[in-house]
Order: structure tokens, then sequence, then C-alpha cells
């Protein structure tokens, strides 16, 4: 069975260190190297840009790791670029390694439209508004106020709309969440959150957020952050499948996909450290589902959404 994962944070530890390479990397650097997706059957992988608060508001930093992406990632023989749905057609066919393009934060965007149509030229396929602070766009998750949408902001869900750029709520506020439910004419995704009445975190969807999700034919990226999963101190997949059933209770079976925030992590949950190691994630829910189900959850839903939802050329 094939996989899919929405998120990763490979580009973000290449920006910062020059040492790291995504080919042959020295063990322990990354979660997410090129070998590991090859052995685990991944056919998309999707890599975030993310830039740490030390470096972000500028765009300097989100054109170096469109930098990296090209001199690391697309240099694997493997690899495809991902950018249209005839793109993903043909990494299907072909039996390729898909890599998708998204940007976690647009801070260094500066409100500026003109910059998120370059980003789009330049082959973000999707996009945070914000990580977990507050920015020129919305608030995030852990922001104490819970604002929503500014007008900028407002201005950038519709031009993503108008683009082709799928608007991930993971690291939304609440009320930005909603403000965006209400604006968009596209389905959303959440990249990499789960179900808060398993745990209660703020990076977690309510049972209304995920109605909304499923009932404006958007995705959920099961993640696999240790303290999203569960309050215990080791977390263990059986923990992970939970989080699937309920979205499952709530009518989620086709909007359901992975994204794992392999290196944006540094605590995991045990025994699902890497791209090789979902194949202990494969086995659990073939105990627990069909392996139609399972084969869904793996990959079709999000290869089917991605189908609809990328531009066709």
């Amino acid at each position: 069975m094939k996989i899919v994962d929405f998120h990763c944070d490979v580009l973000c530890k290449l920006l910062l260190d020059e040492r790291l390479t995504f080919q042959n990397g020295k063990a322990g650097a990354l979660d997410v190297t090129y070998e590991r997706l090859k052995a685990s059957e991944t056919i998309l992988q999707t890599f975030a840009i993310y830039i740490p608060q030390s470096m972000n508001g500028r765009l300097e930093p989100i054109l170096e790791s469109l930098d990296r992406f090209h001199q690391y990632v697309l240099s694997c023989d493997e690899m495809v670029w991902v950018k249209s749905a005839k793109d993903l057609e043909a990494c299907v066919r072909d039996d390729k390694i898909g890599a998708l393009l998204s940007l976690e934060g647009v801070d260094g965007l500066q409100g500026q439209t003109p910059l998120l149509r370059t980003m789009h030229q330049l082959g973000i396929r999707a996009a945070g508004l914000t990580w977990n602070h507050p920015n020129w766009a919305a608030d995030g998750a852990m922001e104490p106020r819970g604002g929503g949408l500014t007008e900028k902001g407002r201005l950038f869900v519709k031009e993503c709309n108008k683009l082709g750029i799928l608007v991930d709520v993971s690291h939304l506020s609440e009320q930005a969440f909603w403000d965006v439910a209400d604006l968009t004419a596209k389905p959303v995704i959440a990249s990499h959150s789960n179900a808060r009445a398993i745990c209660d975190h703020p990076r977690n969807l309510n049972d209304e957020q995920i109605r909304r999700i499923i009932g404006m034919q958007g995705m959920i990226g099961i993640t696999y952050v240790p303290w999203f999963v569960s309050k215990e101190e080791v977390v263990t997949v059986q923990d992970l499948l939970l989080h699937i059933e309920h979205i499952c209770a709530l009518g989620g079976e086709d909007h359901i996909m992975l994204g794992s925030d392999f290196d944006g992590i540094d605590r995991y949950i045990k025994d699902l450290t890497h791209p090789a190691e979902v194949a202990n994630l494969r086995e659990a829910l073939l105990k627990h589902y069909t392996a139609s189900q399972t084969e869904q959850f793996l990959s079709g839903n999000a290869l089917r959404f991605l189908s609809m939802q990328l531009p066709n050329e």
C-alpha cells in the first residue's frame, strides 16, 4: 500500500544546517530522507516551508528554502515535483515519489498579494496563514486573544481560492478557522491536526470543526505529534487509532489522510519515528479496518482529493 504524507519539516532543517543532505544523510539527522521514502513506498510527500521565528517575517528565508527543495529533494532520481493534477497522475502511473510544496505561515509575504501570486508561480500549492502566533493575516492556535482573520487575511484566502492554493487551517485559532470556513469557496485541509475530543490540545480540532471540514469535502491529516495524540508519557500507534476512529464516527472516513510532522518534532510515537515505520501504522490499521479502508487512509483519500483540487496543468 502506498503512502501520502501531507506534512514534514525537512526543508526547515536543511535551511538551518547546511551540513545536512536529503540523500544518504547521516543517521539521526533527518526523519524523512530519500531512502526512507523509497523504503516506505511513499507516493507523495508534502514539504512544508516553515521559517523559525528568529528568521521569520522576511522573504529571503522562504526563497532559500525553495532553493534547498530544488538542490536536495528534486535532485534525487525518483522524486517528481507535483504542481498539477497531471503531474500527480504521471507520478502514480510511473511509480515515482511526488513532492508537493506548502507554506506554513505567510509572515514573510508581508501582506502583499503579488508575493502570493509569485509563490504560486514558484510551485506553492498549499498554505497555512500562520503558525501558532499572530501575524498580519490571522491569529494562531496558541494566541490567547483568539482573534480571527484580518482584512488582509481575508483577501489572502480569496486569492488562494482564485490561484488554486489549498488553505491549511491546522495552526489557526478557532475564530480564524471559522472565518476561513465561512469565507472560502474551496475545500480546506487541516494538514496535521487530530481530534480534540480524544486529546484536548489547542492544535487539535473539535467535533464541530471536524464536521465542517467533512461538510465542505476537505481533508484532515492525522498527525504523529505525541502530545497531540495522548497525554500519556509513552504514546503508541493504538492511541493514534483512537483519533481515526473518532473522525470516522463523525462521518469522516473519506476525509482522513496522514500528516506526520516528521522533522518538526523531537519526541515520537513508539515505533513511529520515520517514514519506513509507517508500516507499523499500516499493520495496526489492518487489524481494525478493511484493506480498502486502510488504503484510503494511507493514500487513497488524499490522492482523490488532490486530483480534484490541484490545477489541471
